[in-house]
């Protein structure tokens, strides 16, 4: 191996650090703010923050001309299919082991080479069927459905992979014709409306404390820096390198939660997670990079989608 792609691999190493740093501390920043907001409520004010910094980025990008009102429905489809994941996403981590919530949400990625032949119309190959039988032995390792274990938080869980699997392949048919600054101002957009929809339909919407808002300005901001470290390290590096540093994030939360919250090291959690890394492994580098393409400013998209849709909390910010 040449020293320029020992070089690329340290810096993807170093900005998958970063990403795993965010994603933990959105989890915690959600958890603490859940204890005076429902999700709904969440979800509008990051949303919110989310909006603000868009806006201000493009204008320094000056990408503001690319925003256009094309493909509102698919966007809609996209949005919404994020916001259901997103809020069952912050359910989850408030009623089950954050560990047990991030190795669940490893499962997105199966669900989009699962998905994709009834969205994209790709054929469901055997490559496809073999990654889902991995995934689905994986699920059963991590939630040992029973009438004593099985809960609330396992179901939005394993929903709120599905939700992050479809928002990342209505995304992959916006970016054939729509641009990153286009896409992300209608998914702020956009859910600013579900979120006051969702939240004050019943006239009762709170508004944050002064206690709860640095923890919804963290989620935004750390949701942000995730989006921005992941793709950033798939941009040097390959899905071959990336995958396998994107899931030190089970054993880093799984600290964090048994440090912060007290929870157990669960080691079943890991041998799912882990077939859930063999399974995703194989789609990225068996099922999809025949299947790359090109953003329209000239990025390539393809496995990168797939490995995004792990990162579909990420402030509404989501490849």
């Amino acid at each position: 191996m040449s020293t320029s792609e020992n070089g690329s691999i340290l810096k993807a190493a170093l900005w998958m650090s970063g990403a795993i740093l965010s994603f933990s501390t959105m989890a915690v920043a959600g958890r603490a703010a859940a204890f005076d907001l429902d999700t709904f409520e969440i979800m509008f004010y990051r949303s919110c923050i989310g909006f603000l910094v868009v806006l201000a980025v493009a204008s320094v990008a000056g990408t503001l001309p690319q925003i256009r009102a094309q493909k509102l429905g698919l966007h809609a489809a996209r949005n919404l299919a994020h916001f259901s994941g997103q809020n069952l996403w912050f359910y989850a981590i408030t009623v089950i082991p954050l560990a047990q919530v991030f190795a669940l949400e490893f499962t997105s990625p199966l669900w989009v080479l699962l998905l994709s032949p009834l969205i994209l119309g790709e054929k469901l190959t055997s490559a496809r069927m073999l990654a889902g039988l991995l995934g689905f032995v994986g699920i059963l390792i991590v939630a040992r459905p029973s009438p004593e274990s099985f809960n609330s938080g396992i179901l939005t869980a394993a929903l709120a992979a599905v939700g992050f699997a479809l928002s990342a392949l209505f995304t992959r048919r916006l970016t054939r014709t729509e641009t990153i600054t286009c896409i992300l101002f209608w998914l702020t957009f956009m859910q600013i409306g579900f979120g006051l929809i969702a939240a004050g339909y019943d006239g009762d919407m709170a508004l944050p404390s002064a206690q709860t808002l640095p923890w919804l300005v963290l989620i935004g901001f750390a949701g942000l820096l995730a989006h921005f470290c992941l793709t950033s390290a798939l941009a040097i590096a390959p899905a071959t390198i990336v995958v396998p540093i994107d899931f030190i994030r089970l054993p880093a939360i799984a600290v964090v939660g048994a440090l912060v919250y007290g929870e157990a090291l669960d080691p079943w959690v890991f041998v799912g997670a882990r077939l859930f890394g063999c399974a995703g492994r194989y789609g990225a580098v068996v099922v999809w990079p025949q299947r790359c393409g090109l953003f329209p400013d000239g990025r390539l998209f393809g496995h990168d989608v797939l490995l995004c849709a792990q990162a579909g909390r990420a402030a509404g910010l989501q490849l």
